[in-house]
């Protein structure tokens, strides 16, 4: 088996040199495994732990990485920890399911559209042996609202769900929507049908823009805000990467969504701190690792991420993030009655 490089690593490049550079290090080298070091108390040295951790877990799962992450400063602009082609266009597959929300809410939010309004789900528009709910359904037309389509878009990843996005934002629209606030890359690619399209493409940095200007409030109201973090933050959202060795109380401090599709495997999200602001950004694409059929928490870039995540955590863990405060909605099993 031939396990494919990036040009970074083949060149022997690595991650930590890039951040040495950024920050300011003489000399590059791979950090000591975590837990024998001290937690870091700056943004500097959290964004050095981040790199480190980042180089260590790309090299060991191979295949093709490309990544933007940097770190929240109180002091000014937030420390980069990782920039791996951050500039490289890229399918982005279902991380851009959070740009369709937010093209979608901002319909809502100029009072276009509605939560509470409803959308027909056809069998012609279920997409058969997709992911998520809808397909699993075996009972149509049904009527749903707004809000249940997109809940189910950014935490099960409903791929059906995609295409009822289309039915009140189609493909021209939401593309013009998001140039319009600033990301020229993130873009869905239209179809025949104006009412459908595929996911599209993004950058590493486009996508870590997205989610700061998200949290920071600028790219929606503070109640589409607020529905889209609430989502991304859910038990029920994806748990298999960065997510996976967390407790629940960790894990609402994550926000996050994945998207995979043949041999790639991505992430995106924020890591917030105890008090919920936000802290740690993330923008995670790979591809060409073995295993390509492997769509479950195994596949080597997935449990990379895995690892990633905790470590992840435990070098912000010390830190107070910046701005807009977002404090996860409690959520607790019922049994039923």
């Amino acid at each position: 088996m031939t396990i494919r490089v990036n040009r970074r690593t083949a060149l022997g490049l690595g991650t930590v040199a890039t951040a040495g550079t950024v920050l300011g290090a003489a000399t590059p080298a791979v950090a000591a495994p975590e837990v024998a070091e001290p937690a870091p108390t700056t943004p500097r040295q959290a964004a050095r732990r981040v790199a480190a951790i980042y180089e260590r877990e790309t090299v060991a799962a191979g295949g093709n990485w490309q990544a933007y992450v940097s770190v929240a400063d109180p002091a000014g602009a937030p420390q980069v920890a990782v920039s791996d082609e951050p500039d490289r266009r890229l399918e982005a597959y279902s991380v851009n399911k959070i740009a369709v929300a937010v093209a979608v809410l901002d319909k809502v939010d100029r009072g276009l559209l509605t939560l509470d309004q409803r959308v027909e789900v056809t069998e012609a528009i279920v997409v058969p042996g997709g992911d998520g709910m809808f397909s699993l359904d075996g009972a149509y037309p049904s009527f749903v609202t707004l809000g249940h389509v997109l809940a189910n878009l950014l935490t099960v990843s409903d791929d059906t769900a995609v295409r009822l996005c289309g039915l009140v934002c189609p493909a021209a629209e939401l593309n013009d929507i998001l140039r319009g606030k600033g990301f020229p890359n993130t873009q869905v690619q239209p179809v025949a049908n104006p009412n459908r399209f595929f996911l599209g493409t993004s950058t590493p940095r486009e996508t870590h823009d997205l989610l700061r200007a998200l949290v920071a409030g600028t790219l929606l109201s503070p109640a589409g805000t607020a529905f889209v973090l609430r989502l991304l933050r859910a038990p029920v959202a994806y748990t298999d990467g960065i997510r996976r060795v967390m407790s629940s109380t960790e894990r609402a401090r994550v926000a996050t969504k994945a998207g995979w599709f043949a041999d790639a495997r991505h992430e995106a999200g924020v890591i917030f701190d105890m008090a919920g602001a936000p802290v740690l950004t993330y923008a995670l694409f790979a591809d060409g690792q073995a295993e390509p059929d492997d769509y479950g928490a195994t596949h080597p870039a997935v449990a990379a991420r895995a690892r990633m995540g905790r470590r992840f955590l435990a070098a912000v863990d010390r830190l107070t993030g910046t701005g807009v405060t977002h404090r996860p909605t409690a959520q607790r099993p019922s049994n039923g009655g």
